[in-house]
């Protein structure tokens, strides 16, 4: 991990989809600048696994299991968050599915799935959250590059980031002075999902963006660090693209 180590000590960061691969550089990025760590993923056991890596005895980390299309798996985790770490200081949902599908061809259930973890699963997270978020906290919900240009094989998808990107400038006018919420829409992230993308579309998408390279889980977490802290203190109903220039708005 490199980048800048936000002094985040005495803070609590909530965050779902948390043993996914940005969700792993999330949580290693601010742990690393002294936050507390609150992880939730679906998968429990893989989430505790990795936390143990950063913090074997789980002093400043809590991980819990956390269904996001439910929400009484939201107003638990909240709960138990400020529980263990009296309130909630940084939001991020990072909890995602990305599935291929032809409209044509798309399923009632690939829909309902992909529209319930990837927009759903935001609003109940975030509306769980309000109440137990301190003043001057922040809420960054990772939408997609696909939730502003669109996806060919992906409409639900990016349908449900487009929601992510409008229902954050929402909640940032609903929430705002007391909790700035901004959204960051990764585009081409090395990682399972776009390596699969690659094996079909070989490298057009790479030639296609003018840094020529993907990009990194890390430098997400950059990004979302940056957002969560006070130099983006007059930040606040915005979508940062992180996408070395393959969708310039």
């Amino acid at each position: 991990m490199s980048g800048v180590i936000y002094p985040f000590n005495g803070k609590t960061l909530l965050l779902t989809g948390a043993a996914g691969t940005i969700g792993q550089a999330i949580a290693r990025r601010f742990y690393a600048c002294g936050a507390n760590c609150v992880l939730t993923d679906l998968d429990l056991g893989a989430v505790t696994a990795f936390a143990r890596t950063l913090d074997p005895n789980l002093n400043r980390i809590l991980t819990l299991k956390q269904d996001t299309t439910q929400s009484g798996d939201a107003d638990r985790v909240m709960s138990e968050a400020t529980r263990a770490f009296g309130g909630i200081d940084m939001l991020v949902t990072s909890a995602g599915l990305y599935r291929d599908a032809l409209v044509a061809e798309m399923t009632d259930a690939q829909w309902q799935q992909t529209i319930a973890i990837n927009l759903d699963g935001v609003f109940y997270t975030c509306r769980a959250a309000i109440p137990h978020m301190r003043e001057g906290g922040a809420i960054v919900n990772i939408a997609s590059l696909a939730g502003h240009r669109g996806s060919h094989a992906h409409a639900h998808y990016a349908a449900a980031k487009g929601g992510v990107v409008v229902f954050s400038r929402s909640l940032a006018v609903e929430l705002a002075p007391k909790i700035r919420v901004n959204s960051i829409a990764p585009g081409l992230i090395d990682g399972p999902m776009v390596q699969n993308l690659l094996q079909l579309t070989g490298d057009k998408f790479i030639q296609a963006t003018p840094m020529k390279r993907l990009g990194t889980a890390d430098e997400v977490a950059g990004a979302i660090a940056f957002l969560c802290s006070d130099d983006a203190a007059f930040i606040t109903g915005e979508s940062l693209q992180v996408n070395g220039g393959l969708y310039i708005t």
